[in-house]
């Protein structure tokens, strides 16, 4: 007879959260997901709108579901702008309130809890603001600077500490799904610059500035992770690094991208594609009218994640900047091996919005 299994997706609006409802609840399993924006599909979950700040709506919640087994904890909060507040207190301290005020009345009433994973990223490693190890590893490359990872980690730990049930913390690279007005998707924030310049005729020209070696991950290789890691021996207490399996740079795979938009390659042009977008809502709202998109909103599309492109194409910046190369070794070992080719992933998402109509069609 099968265990019985009850998740709780927390941040169901987010990219990984999203992935994951997706594919707890698309797998049959009994998923509840939890965001304060309502998913725009919940794939057979179920959803409640939940506060994380609110400490008594989350003891609320808490004593109503009981039965959880597997908590996915993917809510995270942003400041506008996004970069500047990696490392401000405020933000921290917000992130590290969010986890509590879940999990502290949840270990009250979940007593068949088993195992409960959490994100972090390569910021662990520090790749925001100096050059890391190449690769990083999760046993030596961390980086101490001001995060709410850490908060978290000891938090996680502390409850965890002679409990019954286990955590995982994983670390993905760059990450691509299907979320919209998420705080870093590329996939909506590219799309949108693409199919405006589309629209007056342009090609698709690079707005990048310096080269870097990167990886990505594919949303759903991650929630596919977490999944493995909520029954598997090996992933209990242990971190790991997550990516697609290969490494990319922007200049190699805008061909690909540009093919997936419908469009020809355009000319090397660094500018500031974020603030670009900011300029562009009028515009968007426009063509999204003519091609009867889904979201005629520029800024619910995208969220933060049009600043998310300026820093991953290293906007601004000239020459080569240092390679941000992970270790995913030990989570191979352990037993997940699954990859994806990251110019494959990058088709598969924008035909994704392309069908569901937040992207012209190419």
């Amino acid at each position: 007879m099968a265990e019985r299994k009850k998740v709780l997706v927390a941040g169901a609006t987010g990219v990984v959260g999203l992935a994951a409802m997706k594919h707890f609840a698309s797998e049959g399993v009994d998923t509840i997901a939890i965001s304060r924006r309502t998913p725009r599909q919940t794939y057979g979950a179920s959803h409640v709108s939940l506060d994380l700040l609110d400490s008594d709506a989350c003891a609320a919640f808490a004593a109503e579901h009981g039965d959880i087994t597997h908590l996915v904890y993917a809510a995270l909060f942003e400041k506008p702008g996004l970069i500047a507040g990696w490392r401000e207190a405020d933000q921290i301290d917000t992130n590290d309130a969010m986890l509590r005020n879940l999990m502290q009345p949840l270990l009250q009433s979940a007593r068949s809890l088993k195992h409960v994973s959490i994100l972090q990223g390569t910021k662990a490693y520090g790749a925001h603001i100096r050059p890391i190890e190449t690769p990083a590893r999760e046993d030596r490359s961390e980086v101490e600077h001001e995060n709410f990872y850490w908060k978290q980690e000891a938090y996680l730990r502390e409850v965890a500490n002679g409990a019954h049930w286990s955590w995982s913390i994983f670390r993905p690279q760059i990450i691509f799904g299907e979320a919209t007005g998420a705080a870093m998707n590329l996939i909506p924030a590219i799309g949108a610059y693409g199919a405006l310049l589309k629209e007056k005729g342009e090609p698709l020209h690079f707005p990048g500035g310096a080269h870097a070696v990167l990886e990505a991950v594919d949303a759903d290789l991650v929630a596919r992770a977490i999944a493995w890691a909520g029954d598997a021996e090996a992933a209990r207490d242990q971190i790991f690094n997550v990516t697609n399996g290969d490494v990319f740079t922007w200049r190699g795979v805008w061909p690909s991208i540009a093919a997936a938009l419908g469009m020809d390659v355009g000319k090397e042009r660094p500018m500031q594609a974020g603030a670009w977008l900011e300029s562009k809502s009028d515009a968007w709202a426009a063509l999204a009218k003519k091609h009867g998109l889904t979201e005629p909103d520029l800024k619910a599309l995208l969220g933060e994640s049009h600043h998310y492109i300026d820093f991953t194409m290293g906007s601004g910046l000239e020459g080569q900047l240092p390679p941000a190369i992970v270790s995913t070794i030990k989570l191979r070992q352990s037993g997940f091996t699954e990859v994806i080719d990251t110019e494959a992933m990058f088709a598969k998402w924008f035909a994704w919005f392309q069908a569901a109509g937040y992207l012209p069609k190419p």
